[in-house]
Formats: structure tokens, C-alpha cells, sequence
């Protein structure tokens, strides 16, 4: 270390003098120490007040230029250096040298400045202040074509330098997107797709940019996808495989490069992937299984990429995918299950997907996930159940195929991703289901569970849910069984709040199933009625002037139906209802105007 104290007063001195030898002789014994122990020389330089001395040194026309842009480098691979860079005054003079000619000199520089940029507030905003990253950017563009291994070299230098500017902030990645840094680095990787250093740092830059949402309308306007299902069909390094995975998860998030890697081929990457590492127990194998599974269902999720892969239900991918479900490795059994409800968004595909006995493999997998009880399992299967119960024609078959039976076995469940499934599931079963709504609704057990999450105050999912399915029951059923059930169970109370629900939907739903309880079993209700305020509630809705035509017909054939009733027939008079509707026969909709003559007229009869 002597020897650097002695060499760096030398600098000092030299600095001010123009003896070139003798400066190079003590930059040639810096640049020594620094790779000897770079953080005790790196100390050492900033002790002896030496960085001050370095601008008047980058001088572009001097041969030690490279030399001092290099120990700058060296120096600044110490996070502690990196703001005395910046008050040295390093960063304007090394943003000159930026329009050198010489290639040691722009390499030396370009690490000098990346180096800087690392993790550094202070060094991005002085690069950003001198323009920097557009001259680096330009440079980038011109040098492109060229594939001698010194402009590789080069290159990759730039591209590092431009990722240690923007990583992680949001703004600078902005600014390097509209200077059209995406398209360069895409054509960057076609053409330097050999060099492995380069197309690194290709990838890193493309997942730091991928993230801002701005950045994807270019990359769609660019051939990504092509390129990197090209690269990832060469690789056979997990790490290598790992990283472009990283850039694909995010570019695949944006429906028109979804459709782009579905055309370039990148779906048969995948299932090649899943094959070859499904029965592997490296922790390398189960990530990459986890990853491709987990992209695959991502493609799924564009409505164009996703029908492109289903090619009505013939296509080798859609088949592929089926194979999954009975798999006895988790990952790709929920991934099967993702898959088929994606592929279930559209009546055709559900009714054909029916129809070649699909239902049949969710059941199975469902019964092996009772007792292993895997939720993510469950939760996926049972939503593709209730994507393909959507169109009418599917219900029956699926009925008699037994699928309310297997879902009723989780309704022990726990898990609130699960119960919402569930119930959303039967819901979807009964509906327009006379005969399904009335077994159902006749299940004491299942009742008494619905009543439960009905009150389940900290998961609203859930508790909209189990309201919905209880209503359809009797809604669907039209039974006097299934309302004495409901009865029994305690759900009117809750039926009486959904009415007052925030979505009109749900007040409608309630509204319906209230009038069918009051017309099916007036006496038997009149008691829950009574405690539920349910006149009151009815006097809410026809006062409030924002209560939609239909929650304020519902609500008038409701009050119309309990009159039999003698306490809440006392309620109904109690409460004048009979000025509310009858200013509502000048109501704008017909059939809210008519039904309110008819209900003025049942209210002065029984007055």
C-alpha cells in the first residue's frame, strides 16, 4: 500500500503538470492496487482527496484517458465511491468521452458510468442531467449490425450500462422506452443471439421493462416473441431457460403477444418443458415445471390465443392439456384445471367440452382432493365446473353426470376460496333446475351451512354467495318444501338484508324469493317476517327515490302478499304505505305504474 500512497502524490503532481509518462506510471500502479484489493485502494483514493483530480484527466485527446476511465470503474464497483464519483464532477466529462471514437475509451467509459448507476440515486441523476443514456442508446442503435467480438463486447458494455441507469425506476425506464431503446434491443437479440453475454443482458433489460405497462404496446410492435422462442429453443441451461421465463411472464400478461407466442411456437416449448421434468425431483426440475404450467394457463387468458389453441376442441395443445388432469403431480393438475376453465369461457367450447366427458375427469380429481385436500386443486376444479355449467344445456348433463353430489363434499371446507367456488358452482347447476333446486334445497345440511356463511362477515365473497344460492333455491325450486327448509334453517333474516343489498341484482333475487316464501308459507314465515322488519324494509325501497322499476315491483307484490297476515298487515298500515304508492302510479314505467294501482287497491280494500 506504500506503494500507492507514494503513487498517488506522484498523481497529484502530475496532474498539474502535463508530464504524460510519469501520470501513466502512477495510473499503471492504481489500476494494480485496485485489482489487489479494491476497496482498501478504492479508501485509499478517496482519503488522499485524489477523485478531484480525475476530470481534468479525461481529457479526450490524452492517451491515459481509457486508463483513468477505467480505475473510475474499478472505484466505483464500491457502493461507498459512488456518490464522491458524482461530487468529484466525473459525471459530465466521462458523458463527453461518450463521443469518442476510440473503443477502449467508449468500453472504459460505458463501465465507468454503469458502474455509477448501480443502486445509485445520485449517479443516475447526474447521467440523466448530462443526457447520457440517449447518446448510449444511439450508440446501441449504430453499432447493432456489427458482430466483431470487440463491438460485442461493446455492446453489452452500453446495454449494462443503460439497466444500471433505469433499474427499478420507473421514470428512467419511461425515458429509455420513448427513446425507442425496445425495438433495438429486440433486433440486438436476432442478430447477436450467438453471444452469450449479450443476449444476458438483452433479457435482463427486457424484464426490467417489461414491467412498466407502457412498454408493451412496443414490444407487441416488435418480433419478441419470435426471438425469444427461438432463444429459448436453443437453451438447454435450466438458469438460461429460467431467465427468458422471466421476460415471458410479464410480455405475456398483454393479450397481442399472447396470440404472438402462441403463433411463434412458444406453447410447444412448454408442454416439451412439462414432459421432460414432470417425474423429476431436482428442486431446478419443480420450478420449471411450476413456471411453464403456470405460462401456459397465461396464454389461456386471451380470448384469440386461447381459442386459437383449442381449434374446437381438436387441437394437440387442448388435448395435451386434458392429459394433465389426471396426472399424479399437483402442479400440473391445477394447472389442467386453470386450463380447462380458461378454455371454458365461451358457451361452444363448454357444451363441446361436456359432451367429450371432461366433467367426468374434474370429478375424479375432485374425489382425490377430498381427503389429500389440496385447496389450490379444489378451488381450481371447481371453478372450471362452474364455468362449464353456464350454458343451459350443460346443467342437466352434468346433474345426472353427479357433479352437485361431489361438490357437496367439501361444503365441511374451511377454506373461503373453496366455499365461494362451491357455491358459485351450484348456483350455476340449479339454475332454471326445478328438480336439482328442490333436492338441494331440501339438504337440512346444506342449508344450515348456507345460514352460517350468510354471516360470514369478514369474506363478502362468501357471504353474497351463500345469500344468492339460498334465494335460488326457492327461486328455481318453487317449493313449499324447500321454503319450510329455509324457514327452519333460519335464513329468512338473511334474505330480508340481501333485499336492502348495495347490487340491485342481489335486491332482486331476495325481493323474488320473499314473495314465493310469503306465497308459499305465509304462517309458517310470519314470525321471521315480523323480526326482520321486513315492512319496513319494503317502505325503505318504495321511498327511496334510486330503488331501480323492478326492486320497486317486487317490493309492492311482496307487501300485496303478506296483507294475510295480521300482524304485518298492523305494520303495513302502521307505516301509510298507501301515500308512497300511490304517488308511484305516475311512475314513468308501466308496469311499476300499474302494479301500484293494483296495490293501492288491495291496501283501501283491507284498510
Amino acid at each position: 500500500m506504500d506503494n500507492l500512497s507514494e503513487a498517488l502524490e506522484k498523481l497529484k503532481l502530475a496532474s498539474t503538470d502535463s508530464a504524460t509518462d510519469s501520470v501513466e506510471s502512477c495510473l499503471d500502479c492504481l489500476l494494480k492496487a485496485l485489482a489487489n484489493n479494491n476497496t482498501e485502494a478504492s479508501m485509499k483514493i478517496q482519503e488522499m482527496g485524489v477523485l478531484p483530480l480525475l476530470p481534468t484527466l479525461l481529457n479526450p485527446q490524452s492517451s491515459c484517458t481509457p486508463k483513468v476511465a477505467n480505475i473510475i470503474a474499478e472505484v466505483a464497483k464500491n457502493e461507498f465511491m459512488r456518490s464522491p464519483c458524482v461530487e468529484a464532477g466525473l459525471i459530465p466529462p466521462l458523458i463527453q468521452l461518450l463521443n469518442s471514437t476510440d473503443q477502449e475509451v467508449l468500453l472504459q467509459t460505458g463501465r465507468a458510468l454503469g458502474n455509477i448507476c448501480y443502486d445509485s440515486h445520485e449517479g443516475r441523476s447526474a447521467v440523466d442531467l448530462a443526457g447520457g443514456a440517449q447518446i448510449v442508446a444511439e450508440h446501441i442503435k449504430s453499432l447493432s449490425q456489427n458482430t466483431e467480438p470487440e463491438n460485442e463486447k461493446l455492446l453489452t458494455v452500453f446495454c449494462g450500462m443503460l439497466m444500471n441507469y433505469s433499474n427499478d425506476n420507473d421514470s428512467l425506464q419511461a425515458q429509455l422506452i420513448n427513446m425507442g431503446v425496445i425495438p433495438t434491443l429486440v433486433k440486438l437479440l436476432g442478430i447477436h443471439s450467438h453471444n452469450t453475454a449479450l443476449t444476458e443482458m438483452c433479457l435482463i433489460a427486457f424484464g426490467n421493462l417489461a414491467e412498466l405497462e407502457s412498454s408493451k404496446e412496443q414490444f407487441a410492435s416488435t418480433n419478441i416473441a419470435e426471438e425469444l422462442v427461438r432463444l429459448f429453443q436453443k437453451q438447454t441451461e435450466h438458469e438460461k431457460k429460467e431467465m427468458i421465463f422471466e421476460v415471458l411472464a410479464p410480455l405475456a400478461e398483454n393479450d397481442v403477444i399472447k396470440l404472438q407466442l402462441v403463433e411463434a411456437g412458444l406453447v410447444e416449448c412448454l408442454l416439451d418443458v412439462v414432459a421432460q421434468t414432470v417425474d423429476g425431483e431436482r428442486e431446478e426440475d419443480i420450478a420449471q415445471l411450476k413456471t411453464a404450467s403456470d405460462l401456459m394457463v397465461l396464454l389461456l387468458l386471451g380470448d384469440e390465443s386461447m381459442q386459437k389453441l383449442f381449434e374446437g376442441g381438436k387441437g394437440s395443445v387442448f388435448q395435451r392439456v386434458l392429459s394433465w388432469i389426471p396426472s399424479h403431480n399437483h402442479q400440473l393438475q391445477l394447472a389442467g384445471a386453470l386450463a380447462i376453465a380458461n378454455f371454458a369461457r365461451n358457451d361452444g367450447n363448454c357444451i363441446h367440452m361436456v359432451d367429450t366427458g371432461i366433467v367426468q375427469k374434474l370429478l375424479e380429481l375432485l374425489d382425490r382432493h377430498v381427503e389429500e385436500g389440496n385447496v389450490t386443486v379444489q378451488h381450481a376444479a371447481l371453478s372450471a365446473l362452474r364455468n362449464l355449467a353456464i350454458p343451459v344445456v350443460n346443467k342437466s348433463k352434468m346433474l345426472s353426470a353427479g357433479v352437485a353430489d361431489v361438490v357437496l363434499k367439501f361444503l365441511q371446507s374451511e377454506m373461503p376460496p373453496v366455499q365461494f367456488k362451491l357455491l358459485g358452482t351450484l348456483r350455476m347447476l340449479i339454475d332454471t333446475q326445478a328438480e336439482a333446486a328442490d333436492q338441494l334445497g331440501t339438504n337440512g345440511k346444506l342449508v344450515e351451512r348456507l345460514v352460517e356463511w350468510c354471516e360470514a362477515k369478514d369474506h363478502a365473497g362468501v357471504m353474497g354467495e351463500s345469500n344468492r344460492l339460498l334465494s335460488a333455491l326457492i327461486r328455481h325450486s318453487k317449493s313449499k318444501e324447500v321454503v319450510r327448509t329455509v324457514i327452519q334453517g333460519g335464513g329468512v333474516k338473511h334474505l330480508v338484508t340481501m333485499a336492502t343489498s348495495e347490487h340491485m341484482i342481489m335486491q332482486n333475487e331476495a325481493l323474488v324469493a320473499l314473495g314465493l316464501i310469503a306465497g308459499l308459507d305465509l304462517v309458517a314465515a310470519e314470525k321471521d317476517f315480523v323480526g326482520a322488519s321486513l315492512v319496513s324494509v319494503l317502505h325503505k325501497l318504495l321511498s327511496d327515490e334510486r330503488s331501480a322499476p323492478e326492486i320497486k315491483y317486487n317490493s309492492m307484490i311482496l307487501i300485496c302478499a303478506v296483507m294475510g297476515s295480521e300482524p304485518l298487515h298492523k305494520e303495513v298500515q302502521s307505516l301509510a304505505f298507501i301515500d308512497v304508492v300511490s304517488k308511484l302510479r305516475a311512475h314513468e314505467n308501466k308496469t311499476v305504474s300499474h302494479q301500484a294501482s293494483l296495490t293501492e287497491q288491495r291496501l283501501t280494500a283491507q284498510s
